[in-house]
C-alpha cells in the first residue's frame, strides 16, 4: 500500500528531506524491522541527476549512518557508463566512494527467475512471445538486506509508459539478457504505445517478476515527481512513497497530468537541449527524440543541442552497432533482426536503432560537442555545428515553449527534454493501451 504522499503545487528540499527520516520510521514500523542494520539503497544514475535524486540520496546515508547502519549504494545503470568517482562526487555528495558500487550488466548478475513466454505474449498482444530471464544484481539477491530503498523520478518512459519504481530492479539492476528481452519487445510493440501509458506490456511483466521473485525483498518506493515553475525551472510537486503498485500508479497519475504537453496541430520545429553534464552519449540525448515523435509535424524538424554528446553507445558494442546500422524503421530493423548476428547479440541496442528513428516521418538534427558531421551523418541523422546552434538559440535567451527567431522562424523549445512528453492530443488517443490508465 501508499505509505504516504505529499502533493503541493511546489515541495521544498526541507520537506522532501523530513519525508525521508518519515520512510525510515515508518519502514521499521510496517516491515517489522526490529534494527536498520545493512541497507541497500537503489538511486537513478547522473542521466536523472536533475531529479534531486542525488541529494535525497545523501539524506538516506547521513541518516542511516548517524545510527549506525553499514549503508551501500547501488546506482541503478542499467547498461549506462558507469559512474566515475568525479559523477559520484557531483551527484552523491558526501556518500563515501568505497560505499557506491556499480552495477555490472554482463558478469555481476544472478538468475532469480523468468517469465514465461507465454505471458510476455499475452501482456504483448501477441507481439513477441519469448521469454525474460529475470538476471538481477548479485549483491542485491545474494546479500541479506534489511531494507532495501528505491529512490527516483516518475515521468513518462519510452518502455514503461512511466519512469521508477521497479524499473529500478529489472532495468536499471538487470542483465544482458534481461535488458535484451524487455527494450526488443518495447520496440516491437511500438514506442508511441509505451509513452505515457499507466501500464504497458514490458511494466505488466515487470510486476509479475516482482511479486514471484521479489516478494520476500523488505523494501520501499521513494518516488519523486517534478514540473516547471514560473521561472521555468524543474521543482518538485509530488512525493510518494510505499511499496506496492498503487503507489507507482499514484505518482504515474499526477506525471501524466503535469509532464505531458498536448498540441491540437503538430509541430513544425522543436528545438531540444540535453545537458552536458548527464548526456554524453545518444542513447540517452535520444530522450530528445523519444520524447517528442508524438508532437512534430511530418516534414517537420527535430533538433537536438547536445555539448556533452561524444559518442553514440553507453557501450562500445552498442556504439559500434549504431554506427554499423544508423539509425533505422521498425520494419527494416525487425527484417535485419532475423539474420544478423550482431544485432540478436545485443538486443537492447537493436531497439534502440528503432527507438533513435524518426520512421521516415520528421528530420533529426543533431548539434553534439564531441562527433564530427560525417559521423551523425552517417547513422541517418543531419548536422549542425554547435557553436552555430547555441548561437541561433541561446539558452539564456530562449523559453520554454513557443518563441519567434528575428528571421520569423517559429519554434518550439525545451530546456530538459527528460523530464516530460510532449504529443498531439490524436496521437495520444490513437495508442494501443492508451485507455489502460490504471
Amino acid at each position: 500500500m501508499t505509505w504516504f504522499q505529499h502533493e503541493a503545487r511546489f515541495v521544498s528540499r526541507a520537506q522532501i528531506e523530513e519525508m525521508v527520516q518519515r520512510t525510515l520510521d515508518e519502514a521499521k514500523e510496517r516491515l517489522g524491522i526490529a534494527e536498520l542494520k545493512r541497507v541497500l539503497l537503489l538511486p537513478p544514475d547522473l542521466t536523472r541527476a536533475h531529479s534531486g535524486s542525488g541529494w535525497i540520496t545523501e539524506k538516506f546515508y547521513e541518516l542511516l549512518d548517524a545510527a549506525g547502519a553499514e549503508v551501500h549504494v547501488i546506482p541503478t545503470l542499467g547498461q549506462h557508463v558507469p559512474h566515475t568517482p568525479e559523477d559520484n562526487k557531483w551527484m552523491f555528495g558526501s556518500i563515501p566512494e568505497e560505499r557506491i558500487h556499480a552495477h555490472d550488466w554482463k558478469n555481476g548478475v544472478t538468475n532469480v527467475g523468468t517469465v514465461p513466454a507465454a505471458l510476455v505474449k499475452e501482456k504483448t498482444g501477441g507481439a513477441v512471445d519469448w521469454e525474460m530471464p529475470i538476471d538481477l544484481n548479485t549483491m542485491l539477491v545474494t546479500e541479506q538486506w534489511d531494507l532495501v530503498i528505491n529512490v527516483g523520478h516518475v515521468v513518462p518512459h519510452e518502455v514503461l509508459g512511466f519512469a521508477n519504481h521497479n524499473k529500478n530492479y529489472f532495468i536499471g539492476l538487470g542483465g544482458k539478457r534481461l535488458l535484451g528481452a524487455s527494450h526488443m519487445a518495447s520496440a516491437v510493440y511500438g514506442i508511441e504505445n509505451n509513452l505515457g501509458n499507466l501500464l504497458t506490456p514490458v511494466r505488466a511483466c515487470f510486476n509479475y517478476a516482482e511479486d514471484e521473485f521479489l516478494g520476500d525483498l523488505k523494501d520501499v518506493y521513494f518516488q519523486v515527481v517534478m514540473d516547471y515553475d514560473d521561472e521555468g525551472k524543474l521543482a518538485h510537486t509530488g512525493v510518494y512513497v510505499g511499496d506496492d503498485l498503487e503507489t507507482y500508479y499514484a505518482a504515474a497519475r499526477a506525471s501524466l497530468a503535469q509532464n505531458i504537453t498536448q498540441f491540437d496541430e503538430p509541430v513544425k520545429k522543436i528545438v531540444a537541449v540535453m545537458q552536458a553534464d548527464e548526456f554524453r552519449a545518444t542513447w540517452v540525448a535520444n530522450k530528445a527524440v523519444y520524447r517528442t515523435r508524438m508532437a512534430i509535424a511530418d516534414g517537420g524538424e527535430l533538433l537536438v543541442i547536445a555539448p556533452g554528446v561524444e559518442r553514440f553507445g553507453e557501450q562500445p558494442e552498442v556504439d559500434e552497432l549504431v554506427r554499423r546500422y544508423g539509425y533505422l524503421s521498425q520494419a527494416e530493423v525487425l527484417e535485419l533482426y532475423k539474420t544478423q548476428e550482431d544485432m540478436q547479440d545485443i538486443p537492447h541496442g537493436t531497439a534502440h536503432l528503432v527507438h533513435g528513428s524518426s520512421e521516415g516521418r520528421f528530420t533529426i538534427t543533431y548539434a553534439p560537442g564531441h562527433l564530427s558531421k560525417e559521423e551523425i551523418e552517417s547513422v541517418g541523422y543531419q548536422y549542425m555545428d554547435l557553436a552555430e546552434a547555441q548561437k541561433r538559440y541561446d539558452p539564456a535567451v530562449m523559453k520554454d515553449g513557443w518563441n519567434t527567431m528575428p528571421d520569423g522562424e517559429e519554434v518550439f523549445y525545451i530546456s530538459t527534454p527528460s523530464a516530460g512528453l510532449w504529443a498531439t492530443k490524436d496521437k495520444l488517443d490513437q495508442r494501443a493501451g492508451h485507455e489502460q490508465h490504471g
